[in-house]
């Protein structure tokens, strides 16, 4: 008697789910097409606040940019098919290899898992780079996917977020230097206002006795964190004598010209997996290479749904000894962080979740980011996962957080107030099938 209750319970559970599933309908394809080159760059979500609460040194704190670094090379050894990125001040561009199959080169979940990795790793390496401070706010990233159709646009995306640091990096030590003497920071605005890269270099060093090209390369320069190939000891024959292969790591370096060939066809690895520069470039053209980020405006007058899922859960919640089939702290951990998520971002007005996935609901007449798909799903997964890893000792004291969890997440549109309720109805009962 007990399993035809079952089945039936199950097959009106079927007919349920079948019901509701024309939703997926509603989600679009946003695969980036061969042989377009992928890069993702990632930025700080309102740093200058971040930067302001936890007391950076200004124009630039070390600590804070080694902390950068690290999680770059944490992506790095992550995912095999980012073979390069570079970074300065809070952001940081990854690029992929070539011949990437990475999630079906699918731009979301490509630009979520990153982000959501690299933020998750921000907060839990945070007290081995400020081991005194403590973390006030919850650090998040937003992000943007370039498509670069051949290796040329990648090559002058590259020049130009260099000079990019270089420029910043200039006026903002100028900046500093002034207000440090005295000034305002409007008045050192001011002094600045219409001043060429050599005036700068004369004013730091009459005004400082700084000479700009002796300041640490970090600042001039930005990092790069990039894979080679090197001769490493695996390991040893039985009379003591060590065995060697080729083997991939990851190092980081700084180059005054990260553009050029030079630098990008001395690491063969990098010509290899993504192809060789065959001339330098002569002129940062910033407004070209703007013009090949991948971006999708959400359509207006309906209703956005932002829904994120764990990454590789199931082995997560292995290595830190979930209660099976449920772990009432673990689904208190995940509310948690929702309720963080509303009270962060007013325009988001519903959240449902199961498991280890949520969906946000954003209201219709939103203009949140400007409607683009990308920094929504980038900043909500992102401001997610800060607020898990930071609330986790909260709801796990006993239990060390031993990886950094991740998630991915997606936008999709809905028309109208039935087809939401379906796509929630859908949620609820896929979740209940598979349980």
């Amino acid at each position: 008697m007990q399993a035809d209750w079952q089945r039936v319970h199950l097959c009106v559970l079927d007919m349920a789910n079948s019901k509701y599933e024309y939703v997926k309908d509603y989600e679009e394809e946003d695969e980036i097409m061969m042989p377009n080159l992928i890069v993702i760059r990632i930025e700080g979500r309102d740093f200058h606040r971040f930067s302001s609460v936890h007391e950076f040194e200004k124009p630039n704190d070390e600590q804070a940019l080694n902390l950068m670094n690290s999680c770059a090379t944490a992506v790095l050894e992550k995912f095999p098919d980012i073979v390069f990125s570079y970074g300065f001040n809070d952001e940081y561009s990854f690029v992929l290899k070539k011949e990437s199959k990475f999630y079906q080169r699918r731009a979301s979940k490509i630009l979520s898992l990153i982000t959501s990795f690299f933020t998750s790793v921000y907060v839990t390496k945070w007290k081995e780079y400020f081991p005194q401070m403590e973390l006030k706010i919850p650090p998040s990233f937003q992000a943007h996917v370039i498509s670069c159709p051949c290796v040329e646009v990648l090559q002058e995306y590259l020049a130009w977020r260099q000079n990019c640091c270089h420029v910043k990096n200039q006026y903002d030590t100028c900046l500093w230097m002034l207000i440090k003497s005295g000034k305002s920071e409007r008045e050192a605005q001011e002094l600045l206002e219409g001043t060429q890269k050599q005036e700068k270099h004369e004013l730091l060093f009459q005004k400082f006795g700084i000479n700009y090209k002796n300041l640490p390369n970090i600042f001039r320069q930005g990092s790069c964190v990039l894979k080679t190939q090197m001769e490493d000891i695996v390991k040893y024959n039985s009379n003591g004598i060590p065995i060697k292969k080729m083997q991939r790591k990851v190092i980081l370096v700084h180059s005054r010209n990260i553009a050029s060939r030079s630098f990008w066809n001395g690491h063969s690895f990098l010509c290899k997996e993504v192809g060789s520069f065959e001339k330098d470039v002569s002129k940062v053209k910033s407004e070209y290479v703007k013009a090949f980020q991948f971006e999708r405006k959400l359509m207006p007058s309906t209703w956005i749904v932002i829904r994120i899922d764990g990454c590789h859960f199931h082995g997560f919640s292995e290595v830190h000894e979930f209660e099976k089939p449920n772990d009432g702290q673990a689904l208190k951990l995940m509310n948690s962080c929702a309720v963080a998520v509303l009270e962060e971002f007013h325009d988001i007005v519903f959240s449902y979740g199961v498991s280890d996935e949520y969906s946000f609901v954003v209201k219709k007449d939103s203009h949140l980011y400007q409607r683009h798909a990308s920094v929504l799903v980038s900043v909500i997964v992102s401001f997610f996962t800060s607020m898990y890893v930071k609330k986790w000792k909260e709801l796990f004291s006993q239990t060390e957080l031993k990886d950094p969890p991740y998630f991915d997440g997606r936008a999709v549109c809905y028309p109208s107030r039935k087809i939401l309720r379906d796509y929630l109805a859908w949620r609820q009962v896929d979740y209940c099938r598979s349980h």
